[in-house]
C-alpha cells in the first residue's frame, strides 16, 4: 500500500481521488441499449442477455419449482444465518417507522403529513463471482415493511440459465413478488420502460458495476427514481495504538476483495500501527481466495499518517467514506465530529462485515463521496411524504388577506381571486 506521511491540505484532493474510470464510452453504450430495449422490449433484453451473460433463455421469470429446488440446495446453517440477519434487519428498519404528523398552524388550519409506500420498486442484485444474497435482505426487507405492493427483483443468470440458490431462497423468504433472470444494463432498462415480461417500476435500488451505475443514472432521465449514485466499494479506517493491527488489516482486506476498483484507506496518528497493519496485510492477503482482486484494490489504497486528531477528522469528512471504522482511544471525538459517512463502525469488535450481513443496519450506501449529500438506504427510501391540509371558514379569514397580498405582489391575479371569492362568500 502507498504510505503518506503528514500530507498538506493542498495535496488532499489528489491523495483522496477514487479509482473511478471515465464513463464517456460506457454512457454511449448504455444509451444505445436503453433505446433498443425501449423500442424492442424483450427481444432486445434476450439479445443482450445472450451477449453479456452467454446464455439464451426461453423464459426469464423464475418459476415456483426453481424456488423450491433452490430451497433444498441451501444448507440449514446458511438458512439459520439468513434468518438471524433478516430478524435484525427487520428490527432496525421497523423502528424507523414514523407516525402521521399533525399540526394546527393557525386556528382553523389543520396540516398533516403521512408516509406512503412507493407502489412498485425494482431491486437489482449482482450475480457473478460474489452473488450478493445479503443485498436481497437489505432491500426486500425494508420494502416489505414499508408496504410496497410490487417488489421486482432482477439478477443475472449463470451460463446454465440458473440463479444462485441463496438469492432465490432469500428473495422468496422476504416476499419478493417477481424474480427475473435479467442482469446488467438490460435489467435496469427493462425496469425503466417495462417489457412484455419485466414490470415497469417507479424506483430502482441495488448495487452493481460501473455499467449498472451509469444505467441507473440514465433511468432517472425517464422518470424513474434511484436509491443513490453508487460505485465501487470503499472503506476508511481511523485507528491509533489502541487498535488491533490484525483486525484493521482484515477490515481493509474485506473491502478490497469486493473488486479491483475498490478503495481502502487507513488514517492513523501512529506510525507504528501503520507499519504493523502493512505487515498484517501482506500476511493475510496470501490466504485469500480472491487474492488477485484484493491486490489490485490495494494498489488504489493508502496508509496515511497525520499528527493531530483534528486533522484526521477533517480528512475523513473531506473524503466522505462509504464505510468508516473508528478504532481510537478518543472515539467520542470522532463519533461526535463525523458528518460525512455512509455507515460508521465503532471499536475493535465492530467489523464492517457485521453491517454487511447481520447487525441490522443497511449496507446499501453512498460511495464516491456522495455521503456528503446522500443517506444510505433506509425505510424512508421506500416511501414518500404526502402533505394534507384542511381550512375552515375561520382559517380562511385568518390567512386569506395575507394570501391576497402575496399573490398580488407576485402578479398572480388568479391566485388572489381564488381566495377573494371565498372571503366574499364567508362575509355573506
Amino acid at each position: 500500500m502507498n504510505k503518506i506521511y503528514n500530507p498538506v491540505r493542498e495535496e488532499w484532493p489528489e491523495l483522496l481521488k477514487r479509482p473511478t474510470q471515465t464513463i464517456n464510452d460506457i454512457e454511449a453504450m448504455v444509451q444505445e441499449i436503453f433505446r433498443e430495449i425501449q423500442d424492442k422490449g424483450d427481444r432486445a433484453v434476450a439479445k443482450y442477455t445472450s451477449l453479456f451473460d452467454g446464455v439464451s433463455l426461453s423464459e426469464v421469470a423464475v418459476t415456483p419449482s426453481e424456488i423450491a429446488e433452490a430451497e433444498t440446495q441451501v444448507s440449514e446453517e446458511l438458512k439459520q444465518a439468513i434468518q438471524l440477519a433478516k430478524t435484525n434487519i427487520e428490527k432496525f428498519h421497523s423502528a424507523q417507522k414514523t407516525n402521521k404528523v399533525t399540526v394546527t398552524t393557525t386556528e382553523g388550519i389543520a396540516c398533516w403529513q403521512e408516509r406512503k409506500a412507493i407502489q412498485k420498486v425494482g431491486l437489482y442484485i449482482p450475480g457473478g463471482t460474489a452473488p450478493l444474497f445479503s443485498s436481497v435482505l437489505m432491500l426486500a426487507v425494508p420494502a416489505g415493511i414499508a408496504g410496497c405492493n410490487e417488489i421486482v427483483l432482477c439478477t443475472p443468470p449463470d451460463k446454465q440459465g440458473k440463479v444462485n440458490p441463496a438469492i432465490l431462497y432469500t428473495a422468496n423468504l422476504c416476499g419478493v413478488t417477481t424474480i427475473l433472470k435479467v442482469g446488467g444494463i438490460q435489467a435496469i432498462a427493462g425496469m425503466t420502460f417495462g417489457t412484455e415480461n419485466i414490470p415497469q417500476v417507479y424506483k430502482i435500488f441495488g448495487p452493481g458495476n460501473q455499467y449498472v451505475t451509469v444505467a441507473k443514472q440514465l433511468a432517472t432521465q425517464y422518470g424513474v427514481a434511484i436509491d443513490m449514485p453508487a460505485g465501487p466499494s470503499e472503506l476508511l479506517v481511523v485507528a491509533d495504538n489502541s487498535a488491533n493491527a490484525a483486525f484493521v488489516a482484515s477490515d481493509l482486506l474485506s473491502q478490497a476483495e469486493h473488486g479491483t476498483d475498490s478503495q481502502v484507506i487507513l488514517v492513523s496518528t501512529s506510525r507504528e500501527l501503520i507499519d504493523q497493519v502493512e505487515l498484517e496485510i501482506e500476511q493475510q492477503i496470501e490466504e485469500l481466495p480472491r487474492k488477485k482482486i484484493a491486490e489490485a484494490a490495494i494498489e488504489n489504497s493508502r496508509l496515511i499518517f497525520v499528527e493531530k486528531e483534528s486533522e484526521a477528522l477533517d480528512l475523513i469528512n473531506t473524503y466522505g467514506p462509504e464505510h468508516l471504522i473508528i478504532c481510537m482511544e478518543n472515539e467520542d471525538f470522532y463519533v461526535n465530529g463525523i458528518i460525512n459517512a455512509g455507515s460508521v463502525f465503532i471499536g475493535n469488535y465492530t467489523p464492517e462485515s457485521a453491517g454487511d450481513y447481520a447487525s441490522g443496519t443497511n449496507h446499501t450506501l453512498p460511495t464516491n463521496g456522495y455521503s456528503r449529500n446522500y443517506s444510505g438506504v433506509n425505510l424512508d427510501s421506500f416511501t414518500k411524504s404526502v402533505t394534507f391540509q384542511k381550512i375552515s371558514e375561520i382559517g380562511m379569514q385568518n390567512i386569506g388577506r395575507a394570501i391576497e397580498v402575496m399573490a398580488e405582489a407576485e402578479g398572480l391575479q388568479a391566485h388572489k381571486n381564488a381566495v377573494t371569492l371565498r372571503l366574499r362568500n364567508i362575509k355573506k
